[in-house]
Formats: structure tokens, C-alpha cells, sequence
């Protein structure tokens, strides 16, 4: 059996700063590093036989920063698990984005969950397959981690997704297992985590807001 462990990235300066990142690519900021080193620590107490990326800067700093902790090479890259793409929302805070969308206003250029997901879960099945029996990292995005949720396990309204956070999942007989939402890694609680992901991520906010 194979098992994922999807980890969120650390904080970047629009993280911090409440702005949709999406597809654009910002890199981390002090306190992301940081984070990533407090995950990374968390991580060495199991043994793991590969770490992997989506290819945005601010997910493959985390993962390298998490490599050389757990003793792995340089993570490799999977592009389908980039972040989901916000579109026109991209770059913009809750207000911006209340005044140039309001209501339900479509946000041209927008993934919906379902499209991320329909990309995301594929690629992590195929990489599970591909390596059954081991044990691998997979260094992601708040929205993609949403989504994979969303999808494998639709009826529990899961909480924070945290910056540096790990959430567990095993392939069986074919598909995706939620095993561990905020996995604490043998009983370690991480704490390495800032906001909430709909508290840093004003799409999602509104879109948890409406259901």
C-alpha cells in the first residue's frame, strides 16, 4: 500500500497579506522557510522513499527545504498539482475582489474545484500506482488539498488547511484514502501552521462563506 502525505507550503508575503496567489508564482517569505523547517523536522521521525512538487517556486523551496531534512534528493515536479487557477482574481484582497466581482459574479478565468480536482487526483493515483508500497511527501497548495478533500471525502467539513500542514492519504484498490487531516506525525502536533487557508485566500473565503 502506498501512502501520500500532502503538505502544504509555507507562508509567502501575499499570504500574508490576504491576496489570491493561484497559478501566480510567489515565492516564500521568512516565516515560510521557517515553517518549512518546522514540517521538515516533523517529517524526519518517519522514513520516506520520495518527495514531490508542484513546480511553483514557493511549493519546490518548501520541498527542497523539507528534502534535506528527511535525508531525500531534490524533490521531483508534478505539474498537474499546481495550484488551482484563480483567474482575473489572481493578486487581489477581499475587498478588491467584493468590488470587482461582487456577488455572485463570475471570475473570468477561474478554476472550480471540480476541475482542479479532476487534474490533481488522477496524477497523485498515478504516482501512487507507480510506486506501491512506499511511502512519499507531496509538497502541493492549499486549493489543491481542498479539492482533493472535497472529492474523497465530501461529507466531513474539514477545518484549517495550515501553511506547513500534512494530511495523510493511502491508495486502495485504486483510489484515494483519506487516512489523516493535520496528521501529527506520531502524536507531534504541528504548530508550525499561520492562518487558516480561507482566512489568508479571500476566493476561497467567499466560497466557503456561500457553501
Amino acid at each position: 500500500m502506498t501512502s501520500l502525505y500532502l503538505v502544504r507550503h509555507g507562508e509567502t508575503d501575499w499570504n500574508a497579506q490576504r491576496r489570491i496567489q493561484g497559478s501566480t508564482d510567489i515565492p516564500l517569505n521568512a516565516m515560510g522557510r521557517d515553517q518549512a523547517e518546522t514540517t521538515g523536522r516533523l517529517l524526519a521521525r518517519r522514513e520516506w522513499d520520495g518527495i514531490y512538487s508542484s513546480p511553483l517556486s514557493r511549493a519546490m523551496e518548501t520541498a527542497n527545504i523539507i528534502a534535506a531534512q528527511v535525508g531525500l534528493d531534490r524533490p521531483g515536479t508534478i505539474d498537474e498539482i499546481v495550484e488551482r487557477n484563480y483567474g482575473a482574481a489572481e493578486g487581489l484582497n477581499w475587498e478588491e475582489i467584493e468590488s470587482q466581482f461582487p456577488g455572485d459574479t463570475p471570475v473570468p478565468g477561474r478554476e472550480t474545484h471540480s476541475e482542479v480536482a479532476d487534474r490533481v487526483i488522477p496524477a497523485l493515483v498515478g504516482l501512487a500506482a507507480s510506486l506501491p508500497g512506499t511511502a512519499l511527501i507531496v509538497v502541493t497548495h492549499g486549493g489543491v488539498i481542498r479539492s482533493v478533500l472535497n472529492s474523497v471525502d465530501p461529507d466531513v467539513a474539514h477545518g484549517s488547511i495550515t501553511n506547513g500542514s500534512i494530511h495523510s492519504f493511502e491508495l486502495v484498490d485504486g483510489s484515494l484514502e483519506l487516512v489523516a487531516f493535520d496528521d501529527p506525525i506520531d502524536e507531534l502536533s504541528l504548530e508550525c501552521g499561520t492562518e487558516d487557508l480561507d482566512e489568508q485566500n479571500a476566493m476561497e473565503s467567499r466560497e466557503t462563506l456561500r457553501g
